[in-house]
């Protein structure tokens, strides 16, 4: 009851703002996913309807998802849209407020508080930018008009529905980036569902306001894919003029061992231990090339985002945190 309330109130807040913009009530497809909806999970045939013809097209989303950044940038641009003085010193004061938080956080879940806090500054500068687009639009935009990931996106759109109902939330008062991704840590919704955490223990989920749950949930994620704990991420490596280099960006999970790294060529004077899961990649610097062993961690991290650039600018964010704050305590 309390989720087809607030589906209707939201629908009469923006029908009239939105009129200007095409639905989906007609979309092929979209009829099929309100059959799915109401055979699968009883849902009301005339609100999913309503939500439908509310859902709007937006070609603003279509262009964005087609506008792969990481892919066009070396690693020294990349590296310097999220390793800042405004991101470093946006860490320690997120750092500072939530400080219990994110030591609780460590504790449970065994992830460090520098690489939760890096995540939450490289997904939304600490809440300052969760995204402006309706989640609605924007999964029904990707779900009906998007065919090379409309099977992904109906399937989180479906998550989305089910989440609001859950949760007692209108569907057409959320907001999040252009993909539909929410809140802090910027969740998709089967996410959301599978991996976001009640942290502080008050009867609800909010990844949207309530940092708490917003820093758990983070933790929650990179624990249930794998995280190790105390163990590093990320270690140089230092090329022999003979190392094989058919093996360097074969693969985001580690398909090597540090000893069988070590054997091919890529030598690290860290200490870590020769049968750690690893593998190897580059960055392209300023200078030339630079190549490093990722480790377990390394891996987890790209789970968030399938991006070794993604996943060594947290890294990279977390240590000048730290440096920033003096140390981790």
């Amino acid at each position: 009851m309390q989720w087809t309330m607030g589906l209707l109130a939201g629908l009469g807040m923006v029908l009239s703002a939105c009129a200007q913009e095409s639905g989906h009530a007609d979309n092929p497809d979209a009829q099929a996913f309100v059959n799915h909806m109401v055979e699968k999970h009883a849902f009301n045939r005339q609100q999913m309807l309503d939500l439908m013809r509310e859902a709007k097209r937006k070609d603003a989303i279509l262009k964005a998802i087609q506008r792969p950044a990481e892919k066009a940038k070396p690693w020294y641009e990349y590296r310097t849209l999220f390793i800042t003085p405004q991101s470093i010193a946006g860490g320690v004061d997120f750092w500072d407020k939530n400080r219990k938080a994110l030591e609780d956080a460590e504790n449970k879940y065994g992830v460090p508080a520098e690489l939760i806090v890096a995540i939450i500054g490289v997904e939304t500068r600490y809440g300052g930018n969760m995204g402006g687009y309706r989640v609605l639009d924007a999964l029904a935009t990707l779900a009906f008009n998007y065919p090379r990931r409309s099977e992904f996106f109906t399937k989180e759109l479906e998550n989305f529905l089910l989440l609001t109902r859950d949760q007692g939330l209108a569907p057409t008062e959320l907001k999040g980036s252009y993909a539909g991704a929410m809140g802090f840590g910027q969740f998709m919704p089967s996410s959301y569902r599978a991996y976001a955490v009640d942290f502080n223990n008050d009867g609800k989920v909010d990844i949207w306001q309530d940092t708490e749950d917003a820093i758990g949930s983070v933790a929650n994620y990179l624990a249930e894919h794998g995280w190790q704990r105390g163990e590093p991420v990320v270690v140089l490596a230092s090329p022999r003029p003979n190392a094989d280099m058919t093996i360097v960006n074969d693969s985001l999970k580690p398909q090597w061992t540090v000893g069988q790294l070590k054997e091919k060529g890529f030598e690290t004077t860290a200490q870590v231990s020769a049968d750690m899961p690893a593998n190897v990649f580059s960055l392209q610097t300023a200078q030339g090339k630079e190549y490093w062993i990722g480790l377990k961690n390394f891996s987890v991290i790209t789970s968030y985002n399938r991006s070794r650039l993604y996943a060594m600018a947290v890294y990279d964010l977390a240590q000048e945190i730290v440096k920033a704050r003096g140390g981790r305590s």
